[in-house]
């Protein structure tokens, strides 16, 4: 199997994950935000450590504090602050605002990523990522909101974003184990700072038997199973390509809503899923970047270390 392929078959698979753990979230609306957020994340650390064998976390000590303090920023913003936000938008708005919202972060990558590597950004994955966002919204929907819902849903997109663009340095010198089970920890450490300074001594309870399961799956699947793969897949295919199967969390949702009667699945959610697939077609069809004629790809690493290597494997 050739790296793209695989790439783009790991990411797919974290965002279907990702998608059908929706089911998982609406049982555990009444379970302290933080609390649920230190379980998940902290017994996801603990699985993935013994998945990175004997001296695995030897790259930590080479970390700058500038890497360091990006890895705090991921897990503060792409992790603990994003599933906040969606908690948040959804007291004041109908669960398709921040979907819409998120739907649109293929196009924002789309175009942070190569203006950060000092690149223009390649048209078809800009053209295939705003097909995304298109069919990500006729998958959806709208729904009732006010002004507070579109902040939130605004800082929702901003940690779906951050989630692939803050990671894009860390990931060569880490790699995908490493890099998930490190802003686990630290996730795991805010959400238990944010408790206690917001619940105090209620920020964590011992959780019933739907909650357990349900905390169960995030960890072990979503977040284990499903960090790995997405960075996996985002080092051999970049994170602009990755980012277009984002596209696939409401369709995957979408599909799954019938199994526990949550949902319909019709003629938008149908032509939604057609336009995601049309573009991530057409986004994976550009070419991959290239070193340029008489430029050694050692050099230009090392002029920039913290870009993604376009081949991974």
């Amino acid at each position: 199997m050739k790296a793209t392929t695989r790439g783009t078959f790991l990411a797919a698979l974290a965002c279907v994950l990702v998608g059908a753990s929706f089911t998982a979230n609406s049982v555990l609306g009444d379970y302290p935000y933080a609390g649920g957020q230190f379980l998940r994340y902290g017994l996801a650390c603990l699985l993935l450590l013994p998945l990175l064998g004997r001296g695995g976390t030897a790259p930590l000590r080479r970390l700058t504090t500038r890497q360091w303090a990006r890895l705090a920023l991921l897990a503060a913003v792409g992790m603990v602050g994003f599933n906040l936000a969606v908690i948040a938008a959804e007291r004041t708005a109908e669960p398709a605002v921040p979907g819409v919202f998120v739907g649109c972060a293929p196009v924002a990558v789309a175009v942070l990523v190569p203006l950060l590597e000092g690149r223009r950004p390649q048209r078809l994955v800009l053209y295939g990522a705003s097909l995304v966002a298109v069919g990500a919204f006729t998958v959806q929907g709208w729904g009732r909101t006010d002004g507070a819902g579109i902040a939130f849903s605004l800082c929702a997109l901003a940690g779906e974003v951050g989630f692939a663009v803050l990671a894009v340095p860390v990931l060569r010198p880490l790699g995908p184990r490493l890099l998930s089970a490190t802003v686990c920890a630290v996730a795991a450490v805010e959400s238990a700072v944010a408790g206690v300074l917001v619940d105090g001594t209620a920020w964590l309870r011992t959780p019933d038997a739907i909650e357990t399961a349900a905390l169960l799956w995030q960890a072990a699947v979503v977040t284990v199973v499903g960090f790995v793969c997405w960075y996996m897949g985002m080092q051999r295919i970049g994170a602009e390509r990755a980012t277009l199967l984002s596209g696939l969390i409401p369709v995957a949702a979408a599909c799954t809503a019938p199994l526990v009667g949550t949902g319909s699945y019709g003629v938008a959610q149908a032509l939604g899923s057609a336009l995601v697939g049309a573009g991530v077609a057409l986004g994976s069809s550009a070419p991959a970047r290239t070193t340029p004629p008489g430029r050694p790809a050692r050099a230009r690493e090392r002029r920039r270390p913290g870009a993604v290597p376009r081949g991974r494997g």
